[in-house]
């Protein structure tokens, strides 16, 4: 982890939905990062003012978004969600471009990460754009070849509001490590699924890793998304320390 602000330049970018951008960075003095982990962004103003936001890293186990897919040690990718009422991301998501640069600083965070050596069951539960932090192990996952059991519930309000679907669907399709995946649609459903709803606890049990397997849980979405989960998966037995949660500072509902 560094302390230090270091000027990184932006090397490609894709936006992934309509509010939404992928971001991939070359940070001199980067030597590749732990998935999970998040880095600050600094914006500064011509009268001095700055913001400083903090974005997860979408990228894992050297692979990324986008073309090429595999990234050397000095560059990651961010996906970002623009908020309405924000001082960053709207510049992130409409006003950057290839070339520029941005101030940073990271990799940060030890708590809320995958190691490859862990062989441990995993369950990820996502919601809207809290899927960054845990596509970042899904990828790393992968890209270890991992034996880890991995699934993957992903919340969210329709088919077009989703990242990364069709890597999603590749990672699932894996032989080597695969993703087990599971949607929840909550407003907008695709053809053939069942009818948008939001998640229950009974759902969610339907949908998750059983507390018999004793799976580690990465939890990352708005508060009420977290808590409610956080909180079902408690009454159903799991233990609270294998529980790690992230919150995400977007407008968000319950389950």
């Amino acid at each position: 982890m560094s302390s230090v602000w270091r000027v990184a330049d932006v090397v490609a970018t894709r936006m992934e939905t309509p509010t939404a951008r992928t971001i991939r960075l070359r940070i001199p003095g980067l030597h590749g990062h732990l998935a999970g982990q998040h880095v600050d962004i600094r914006l500064t103003a011509p009268d001095g003012y700055q913001a400083v936001r903090s974005y997860s890293i979408a990228s894992g186990g050297g692979r990324g978004a986008l073309e090429p897919r595999e990234l050397p040690d000095d560059e990651l990718e961010l996906t970002v969600e623009e908020l309405a009422d924000g001082e960053v991301s709207p510049y992130l998501v409409r006003g950057l471009a290839d070339g520029d640069q941005l101030e940073v600083r990271g990799p940060v965070g030890g708590w809320f990460v995958w190691r490859d050596g862990d062989t441990s069951p995993v369950q990820l539960i996502a919601g809207g754009s809290g899927v960054v932090p845990l596509m970042s192990m899904a990828r790393a996952h992968a890209a270890a070849g991992s034996a880890a059991p991995f699934r993957m519930l992903y919340s969210l309000r329709s088919p077009a509001s989703g990242y990364y679907p069709d890597e999603l669907a590749a990672l699932a399709a894996d032989t080597v490590a695969p993703l087990q995946l599971d949607y929840v649609y909550t407003r907008q459903a695709p053809e053939g699924a069942p009818a948008p709803a939001r998640l229950t606890a009974e759902g969610l049990m339907q949908r998750t890793l059983p507390a018999s397997d004793s799976p580690t849980f990465f939890i990352c979405g708005s508060t009420p998304f977290v808590e409610a989960v956080s909180g079902w998966l408690v009454d159903a037995g799991h233990e609270a320390a294998r529980i790690r949660t992230e919150r995400y500072g977007g407008i968000g509902g319950t389950p």
